[in-house]
């Protein structure tokens, strides 16, 4: 055990010193390490040295002029002409003696506050801000002194790159080196930009609160103070809340460094920087040609990067049209075109490209006196947009989620919101059910309302945000009708382009690129088209918009119609509530707004009307046309700009189908071969949904079988029908009677009986077989009464024997007469004639005896039938003439009725 206990101690001694050896080699890799890490730095240092000295090379040289004065910059129209030149205005210079030293500290302490401590560049700002960038992607945070910024903003670009760093930093120092520190902050408070054209602190001293520098509150020095680091979002006119975190920031820096005391900062805080401001109305600026236009450029600039259009020296070019942009302004300054009621009235127009969302013009407002008075084309947040928003809010989004056709039945009728308040329609009437189509051109709030609710309120609100209107939530229902706001003309038209571009939304823009003062840097505004919804959807919603622009009965935009102009466009207006109108003492009838939005394949217009104090009505009524003025200003605008250049008319995707459907039919159903032409309408289906099934509401049925038969011993007539379908029917039976028509109604019976007829009278019926909605063509049959006839008298023998010799003594007087005639041999021309001695009911005649006599013939007496029958026949006998005497023989003949006629003829 000793042994083997001593062999480990040895191996134990051994493996000692080949630990010492790993120790040591571990001590060699870290001194390679931090040999190769300096070397890298030395290496990294002479490369950056080197880099850096490459691009300061090419630094720009100072110039004491541009330390000083902004450059102005141009703003380019669509046919890059230049239009307009910002940054050439008045500005108060305040020098460094006259800056109280309040403001400075207000300044470095938001700035720079190491201000006086380097020369140039903070390095220890530096390193922070390289650890920042290291970690969180360069240009994350910036280290920038005031010494830079005013190299900035005198020489360089705003661009984040190494070159412009390095030129930045080497032009700082130079700076440093030429000029004071005094001077340096001089430089920069009076260079610096304090939003809405304003160039030094001075200045905007006097533009935001009407003070000299001297006579600012704390919380007026911090609000300058912390306003030029983003102007465009502390704009208190714009963003009072920003404006006053952004204040309260300065305040806290101010304390952190030792500037204020606690309670100074608290106090200062407690003040809104409204308190103060000068209202906007009395803060134009200058005026600029179409400054309504330029407002908006010089808004989207500024969201575009750090660029300053009053000292940067940008070319920005942008997307206006100037003969659009003309004639919008002639409309509204000038009586030439449209008849407006007052000079107070006041409207808002946005005409853009309807493909890429291009601006190419703007008017703003009808401010003749006031330069770059209100925008209402642009700035309208606080107004509702009516009717116009339902094709976004309600029939769009059913056609794009549920799959709504056109034909899609709606019934208008009363109704409540899910609150139980009423909705009513602005006629206070319901027209009962009708299609999506109607009940858009109609502009119906009911319908609207039931297809806001089918699709429910977060697809709505989805819809909205893919053509520019974004909402967090929309949780109250009359925003279906209108009862939303945050629009103005200028997102209108947006949410319009898309329906008008087969569904792609491009965000409505008045800038298309921006040239730096270099002259070779471009900045362009790149707007990416995105999908806002379906095509099928967009043909679908611009189909029906058309409709509005028609002479149809109730369609709303009539008096927007373009003859040959291929568009489409919604009508809106808003109400008074009772209790605004009992307020404001307006009118029934009278509306606050009134809108139109409308579009081609080309451009798309979005116009507001109404007064700036929405407590001024526009009037209602006949003899008003305060209302219709939107539509107006639409029309001419649009026909003006389409006037010479082709407009195709909007091409229904493969996606859409239209249909025949039979009107009325719920769900819809296609026409069957018996729908009359007027119950055929043509709707558009996403395709694939459209009808299938055959409607048979117009089908004709089989004309009913009937038969009528006359019951004599009961004196009536009985019809009795049948049909071969022998459900679900129904029969319309008419009787007729002589020359009388009586209905007798509907029933389920197939048989009628008339009692107590007429002789000789004729019944006749009609009879239709009647099913849901189908009709057939009638079934008929008649009967005729026949006559009563009277039964004939007996008479008794001996009366019989006494007449027969009346007739006997008759024949003897009648011969003796024509032997009395004198006989000249003539013929008796009138033999062929019947005598008509009276005729039986039975139709027998019987004729009259034979007579001699001499040289003529006697005629018998003839019978005559009731009229059924012909002559009988007759006969005669010829003699010589030197005969005296020619017996005639009687003939006699019977008629098919019995009837007999005799005649008796002499020949020569």
């Amino acid at each position: 055990m000793a042994e083997n206990y001593k062999t480990r101690e040895e191996r134990r001694r051994k493996q000692a010193p080949v630990k010492k050896k790993t120790k040591g080699k571990r001590k060699n890799i870290f001194k390679t390490i931090l040999l190769t890490i300096f070397l890298l730095g030395i290496a990294g240092l002479a490369v950056g040295a080197t880099t850096f000295a490459i691009y300061a090379k090419d630094a720009p040289p100072l110039d004491e002029v541009l330390l000083i004065d902004p450059i102005a910059s141009e703003v380019l129209d669509m046919n890059d002409n230049v239009y307009a030149v910002l940054g050439t205005e008045n500005r108060d210079y305040v020098d460094y003696d006259h800056i109280p030293k309040e403001v400075e500290d207000a300044v470095l302490a938001t700035e720079d506050v190491r201000f006086y401590k380097h020369g140039g560049i903070d390095l220890r700002r530096l390193a922070g801000a390289v650890v920042a960038n290291v970690s969180r992607g360069f240009g994350s945070e910036g280290a920038s002194t005031i010494t830079q910024q005013i190299v900035k903003l005198s020489y360089l670009s705003t661009e984040k790159s190494l070159k412009r760093k390095a030129q930045e930093a080497w032009l700082a120092i130079k700076l440093e080196q030429n000029y004071t520190k005094e001077q340096i902050f001089e430089i920069y408070v009076n260079k610096i930009y304090y939003a809405n054209g304003v160039h030094g602190i001075e200045t905007a001293s006097k533009y935001y609160f009407g003070k000299n520098l001297d006579e600012l509150a704390l919380q007026e020095r911090a609000f300058l103070a912390g306003l030029p680091q983003r102007p465009g979002s502390y704009d208190p006119y714009v963003h009072p809340d920003n404006a006053d975190k952004r204040k309260n920031l300065v305040l806290s820096l101010m304390y952190q460094h030792g500037k204020i005391s606690k309670d100074e900062m608290d106090k200062a805080k407690e003040t809104s920087i409204l308190e103060t401001l000068i209202p906007e109305e009395e803060n134009k600026g200058t005026a600029y040609k179409y400054d309504s236009f330029v407002d908006e450029v010089i808004r989207e600039v500024e969201s575009l990067g750090n660029y300053n259009v009053y000292a940067d020296g940008l070319k920005i070019h942008t997307t206006l049209d100037p003969n659009a942009q003309d004639y919008t302004e002639k409309m509204l300054l000038t009586d030439e075109v449209i008849e407006f009621p007052d000079a107070e009235m006041q409207a808002g127009i946005v005409l853009l490209d309807t493909k890429t969302g291009a601006v190419r013009a703007i008017g703003g407002n009808r401010y003749k006196d006031i330069k770059r008075g209100r925008n209402f084309a642009t700035k309208l947040s606080d107004r509702q947009p009516g009717s116009t928003i339902k094709p976004i809010l309600d029939y769009g989004p059913a056609i794009e989620y549920l799959n709504w056709s056109t034909y899609e039945q709606i019934v208008d009728e009363p109704y409540q919101y899910s609150t139980g308040q009423p909705i009513n329609n602005y006629d206070n009437a319901h027209l009962g059910q009708m299609s999506m189509r109607e009940a858009l051109y109609r502009s119906r709030n009911i319908p609207a309302l039931k297809a806001f609710e089918a699709v429910g309120n977060e697809k709505a609100r989805e819809f909205a945000a893919n053509v520019g209107l974004e909402y967090e939530k929309i949780d109250n229902p009359s925003a279906s009708i209108g009862g939303i706001e945050n629009i103005s003309p200028l997102k209108l038209a947006g949410a319009y382009a898309a329906f008008g571009n087969n569904g792609m939304y491009n965000k409505p823009h008045t800038v298309h690129k921006i040239v730096l003062k270099d002259g070779e840097t471009e900045i362009v505004n790149k707007i990416k088209p995105k999908v806002a919804m379906k095509d099928s959807t967009a043909f679908m919603v611009t189909d029906m918009l058309k409709d509005v622009l028609s002479n149809k009965s109730g369609a709303t935009g009539g008096g927007a119609i373009i003859p040959g102009l291929p568009a489409a466009g919604k009508t809106g207006t808003t109400n008074y509530s009772e209790e605004d109108m009992e307020k404001y003492g307006v009118k029934k009838g009278d509306v606050p707004d009134a809108w139109f939005a409308g579009y081609t394949t080309n451009y798309t217009a979005a116009v507001w009307t109404g007064y700036e104090k929405r407590s001024t009505p526009l009037r209602g009524g006949w003899e008003y046309n305060d209302q219709k003025i939107a539509q107006q200003l639409y029309k001419n605008l649009m026909a003006h700009v389409s006037e010479g250049i082709e407009t195709p008319d909007f091409t229904m995707p493969s996606s859409v189908v239209k249909a025949a459907v039979e009107k009325g039919s719920m769900p819809a159903k296609k026409p069957s071969s018996y729908t009359p032409d007027s119950n055929i309408v043509y709707e558009l289906f996403v395709a694939g949904t459209e009808p299938t099934q055959v409607s048979a509401a117009f089908d004709k049925l089989d004309s009913p079988t009937v038969t009528g038969e006359y019951q004599e011993e009961e004196n009536s007539v009985t019809f009795t029908w049948g049909h071969a379908k022998e459900k679900d029917l129904k029969f319309e039976v008419t009787i007729k009677a002589g020359d009388k028509k009586q209905s007798i109604g509907s029933s389920n019976g197939q048989s009628y009986t008339i009692t107590n007829v007429q002789p000789e009278t004729t019944y006749s019926i009609e009879v239709i077989a009647v099913s849901n909605s189908q009709r057939s063509t009638p079934g008929t049959a008649s009967v005729t009464v026949p006559k009563i006839e009277e039964e004939e008298e007996a008479v008794p023998p001996e009366e019989d024997e006494a007449e027969e010799d009346k007739e006997k003594e008759k024949e003897k007087e009648n011969k003796k007469d024509e032997k009395d005639k004198e006989n000249n041999g003539s013929d008796e021309k009138d033999g062929n004639k019947d005598d008509v001695s009276g005729g039986a009911e039975d139709g027998s005649d019987t004729g009259g005896n034979d007579d001699p006599g001499n040289n003529d013939g006697s005629g018998g007496s003839g019978g005559q039938d009731d009229g059924a029958g012909d002559d009988g026949g007759d006969s005669g006998s010829d003699g010589d003439s030197n005969s005296n005497a020619d017996r005639g023989n009687r003939g006699r003949n019977t008629d098919e009725n019995g009837g007999s006629n005799g005649n008796n003829g002499r020949g020569n």
